[in-house]
């Protein structure tokens, strides 16, 4: 017999259970987390990166752009985005197109966020006050991001996903809410050439963007 099966049965029970607890905790973790702290917690984390890299302190934009793509657009719900942003043709869209256009959109916000911070030196985060509440569905949480030039605005607009965790639906970078500023932009590229002029002249931005 085995030293396991000499334990009580309620313990057998629980030492059973407990693996499946261990994998459960971080999804109970995030489901608990406010959004201002989920906001605190992925900025801190970003310039705390930043400082530990010498490439990224000195504002290198293509390491600036995978950091921010690994810890941030795994936050962002970018069907949501993409199709606020595209508007009523996004009904009209295959498959195909909308994944095209979310990878798309998706390289030029991480772009758009890694170049905000690549303007500022030593970083540090300050939260503005928060004015949501623990029953909202949607909340705005609003912060600055201080270095040696002028503090930037980084503003988020949450959600509340089906499993309870925040997830970012807009963002405002110095001022501009990105799906408001975007709207028109792409109404004008379908009204020319349906979902596949807006893919093309996407795709034309970000590979001009790269190559600068």
């Amino acid at each position: 017999m085995t030293r396991t099966n000499l334990l009580p049965a309620s313990r057998r029970a629980f030492l059973a259970l407990l693996p499946a607890a261990l994998l459960a905790a971080p999804h109970w973790t995030l489901a608990q987390e406010t959004p201002n702290g989920m906001v605190e917690r992925l900025s801190t984390d970003l310039l705390n990166t930043i400082k530990g890299d010498a490439a990224l302190q000195r504002g290198d934009l293509s390491r600036l752009m995978r950091l921010v793509d690994s810890r941030i657009m795994p936050h962002v719900n970018f069907t949501r985005m993409t199709a606020s942003a595209t508007g009523p043709a996004w009904r009209q869209a295959s498959a195909a197109q909308r994944q095209q256009l979310q990878q798309e959109f998706k390289t030029l916000l991480v772009r758009t966020y890694a170049g905000a911070l690549k303007q500022v030196g030593d970083k540090s985060i300050e939260m503005r006050p928060f004015r949501g509440s623990a029953a909202d569905k949607e909340v705005l949480v609003r912060t600055l991001i201080r270095g040696g030039g002028e503090p930037i605005q980084l503003d988020y607009r949450l959600e509340r996903s089906a499993s309870g965790a925040w997830r970012i639906y807009d963002l405002n970078v110095l001022g501009v809410w990105l799906v408001d500023n975007y709207r028109p932009q792409f109404a004008q590229q379908i009204n020319k050439g349906g979902i596949d002029a807006l893919i093309q002249s996407l795709a034309e931005r970000n590979r001009n963007n790269a190559a600068r």
